[in-house]
């Protein structure tokens, strides 16, 4: 494997890592976003997921991002009887969302964006090193 497949890879991590962060600040960002009728679905959680391939033009194998999931699980619901989207009962579902949750999926995916820029670092430094080898 040479340095431009080494980048080539660590792009791909950067890429996907990217849309991992994009996906998990839309559901941040839809926290409260209820419906605007009763019985209307809030915003529903996504989850991104990611494919393993091998590229044969960097001679290894690489990551992308693959469809986006949709959590299942419940939503939460809230007593707010003066709310457009409430229910006969007074109640509004919103997102099943918890930020908590999305705080730790961001950190993790932040961890693993500076780790694929490290290797762009390092594969660069070793570049630039054997450069000053061959000139010297």
């Amino acid at each position: 494997m040479d340095f431009n497949s080494s980048l080539r890879i660590a792009a791909t991590g950067l890429h996907a890592q990217t849309a991992r962060m994009r996906v998990i600040a839309e559901n941040i960002a839809n926290v409260d976003s209820a419906g605007t009728a009763p019985g209307e679905e809030p915003y529903r959680r996504r989850i991104p997921t990611f494919e393993s391939s091998f590229n044969a033009d960097v001679g290894g194998r690489v990551v992308e991002i693959g469809q986006l999931a949709y959590d299942t699980s419940d939503f939460t619901s809230r007593f707010e009887p003066g709310h457009p989207a409430a229910d006969q009962n007074g109640y509004v579902q919103y997102p099943n969302i918890n930020t908590l949750i999305e705080t730790v999926d961001m950190r993790e995916a932040q961890r693993s964006y500076e780790a694929n820029l490290n290797v762009v670092t390092v594969t660069r430094q070793m570049l630039g090193r054997t450069l000053d080898i061959l000139r010297g």
